[in-house]
This record gives C-alpha cells, structure tokens and sequence, in this order.
C-alpha cells in the first residue's frame, strides 16, 4: 500500500506546493546495466475538477469531465507502457496537481514507489516527477523577476540508484523544467528564461564546490531550440548559449588573460555537442552541458507553423562520459506512433473527442553501466 504525504516548503522566498510519495523499505536496485530516463510535457493534463485554476476548455462547464480526464490517463499509461525500454525515472510537465501521479502509477505496467509534484501557488499547471528509485532530496525553485513570480518553478530532486555493477548506491540531481513560453514576443520573454537558467546554473556551481562528483541532468520542456543563437544571428545573449567563437565572443570573452579574469556566468546555460562537455571557447569553470541535439538528433519534440522546433531537452554533465559510473549512451525522440499521427507530427490531444496524446514527443536517454 503506497504511503503519500504533503510538504511544504518555501524556497527562495516562496512557498511551493510539494507532493511526495514514497514506500519505505522497498528500494529499487538495477541489475540489468541500464538506466532509462524519459521527459514529456503531456499538454494541460487536469483532472476533471473544478479548483478554479483550470484553463476554460478543462472546466466542467466546457464539457471536459471526470471520465474523460481517465480517458487521458489510460491513453497515456499505454503510450508509455508500449516503449521498450520502459523508463526508470519520468519527468512530466503540464500536469494540474500530484493526483495525477497517482492515477498515472497506477495504471502504469512499471511501480513507481516514488514521485513529487511542484507548482507555484494559484497556478494552473505544474511539474512531477515518478521514479523506481527513491528520490531522497527535493528542492523546489520559485523564481521572483520585479516582484513577480515566473510562471512555473524548476524542480529539483537527488535519486539513489542502487547498481550491482556498480557496486553500490550513486545519487544523480535531476532538474525538471517548464520555462515560460515565446507566447509575447520572443525577446521579451527571454529575460525570463534567463531567469530559470540563473537559478540552475547557480545550483550546479553550488554543486561543483560541495560535490564535484555528483552528476547532474537538466531536462523539460525549455520552450527554447538548443540552436536558437544561430537562429537569432548569433547577435543574442540566450538562456542556451552554444560553446562557439560567437558565443563567447559576445559574452565579451576577448584574449585568455581577460577571459580568465572577467568571466561570469550568471543567467545562460551554455551547451556542446562534445563528449564530454569540456568547454573550448569559454573558461574552464564554465557551466557547460552535453546537448544530444547538436549532433546526435534530428528533426524536433514540437511542431509549430509548419516547422520542427527542439524544444524539449536533456542536457548532461561530464559526469556521465568519465567512465567511472553510469555513462551516457544515446538519447531519442519518440516519433512513433500512437505518440506521432501517420504524418510524423505529435499527436496531439483534442479535448472535445478525446483523441491524440500530446502536441510534444517525448524524449528518452538511456545510461549505462561499461
């Protein structure tokens, strides 16, 4: 029988809703050398209740309704059910609350003994995470800009993994993102991104000093293409900044003397196609992630105006390409069907049939053990 509880917790001056779930006791240990890690925003996922925060088209008096709601989580329970391999760990964006986690593992093939959900106060979507590992730390991030909140916190969560072939137990810090929308102009609303990258970067730099071993993987929806520099004629400092001449170049990073002395990285995470992520243009102690997009994907998660946009993300740190623990293998998009139509697209949910699972495809990274 799963055990639930409620924490509340304020970080950075902001309470957040926390959610967690947990069977003590009942810890998962791998033994088969992989480890599987999806993210997927499964598109306003509420759950047939009216609180007031819903968006019109989930109201009851819009139609939307209790058995459609389940309708969705049945869907999408054998969506996931149906990938081999079965992920280990899910991050989910836009779900309305931690009942839906709940009802997600419950109809799941896979137990997920653990999970957490994040929002901030009177919003209508927020964050979880479900894993058959145990999540032993949660840090939940609200983001104030000019007294504001942004819409969504970043959600961080520590997991243990007990491994055989690695000989004990390693912890991982997974952040799950949902950064505000390019609804509004996209320059406008970069500052706001930058925002959600100030506090990640801030995090792994903390990370580093205390413990330089711990891996770290930052994934979501990051409502950013990893190549959006270039596609802003590399004339913009962005919240993903690539690890190029241009780059640091417009971070004002001139000569080695004054790059070493003057860099500060503050609000942009910058990312390489390099394994491992060791930075070429910037300083040493730059915070650099592998992005899998650079090089290893193609196409996009999300389709907008008759254009694939790479938009969804798993970015990674050296940790996983030291040979000394889990290693990063590959990562793919999911761009079969049920979760694409015959067209390719993201099939994307109809509230008024019922049809479609998501206007974004999931992404799956796989770890391994050598």
């Amino acid at each position: 029988m799963k055990k639930f509880m409620f924490v509340f917790a304020a970080v950075l001056a902001a309470i957040l809703a926390l959610s967690g779930c947990g069977i003590p006791g009942q810890e998962k240990q791998t033994d088969s050398g992989s480890l599987t890690i999806m993210t997927w925003n499964v598109h306003n996922l509420f759950d047939g209740k009216d609180d007031g925060t819903e968006y019109p088209e989930f109201r009851q008096a819009a139609g939307w309704s209790r058995e459609k709601y389940l309708g969705r989580i049945n869907t999408i329970s054998a969506a996931i059910g149906s990938l081999d391999p079965q992920p280990d760990i899910i991050l989910f964006q836009e779900i309305e609350n931690f009942g839906i986690l709940k009802d997600l593992t419950d109809t799941m093939p896979k137990r997920f003994h653990w999970g957490h959900f994040a929002n901030n106060p009177d919003s209508a979507i927020g964050l979880g995470i479900i894993s058959r590992f145990p999540i032993i730390e949660v840090k939940a991030h609200s983001i104030y800009i000019n007294g504001d909140t942004i819409p969504r916190p970043v959600l961080e969560t520590r997991i243990l993994i007990d491994s055989k072939d690695l000989g004990g137990q390693i912890e991982i810090v997974i952040f799950n993102n949902h950064w505000k929308s390019k609804i509004g102009g996209v320059e406008v609303t970069e500052y706001v991104r930058r925002a959600a990258a100030r506090v990640i970067v801030r995090r792994i730099q903390e990370l580093q000093e205390t413990e330089p071993q711990t891996g770290i993987i930052v994934a979501g929806d990051l409502n950013l293409n990893y190549d959006e520099f270039s596609r802003r004629d590399s004339s913009v400092i962005v919240s993903l900044l690539p690890d190029s001449p241009a780059g640091a170049e417009l971070v004002n990073l001139t000569g080695e003397e004054h790059l070493q002395r003057s860099f500060q990285q503050k609000d942009f995470i910058v990312i390489s196609g390099s394994r491992p992520p060791v930075p070429v243009y910037f300083p040493q102690r730059a915070v650099v992630l592998f992005s899998p997009w650079i090089q290893e994907l193609e196409n996009g998660s999300y389709f907008y105006r008759n254009n694939w946009e790479t938009i969804d993300h798993f970015l990674v740190s050296h940790h996983f390409f030291n040979g000394t623990g889990w290693e990063y293998e590959r990562t793919v998009v999911i761009d079969f069907e049920p979760f694409t139509r015959s067209n390719g697209q993201p099939n994307s949910y109809n509230p008024r049939t019922g049809n479609g699972l998501s206007d974004h495809l999931p992404l799956l990274l796989k770890l391994t053990t050598l």
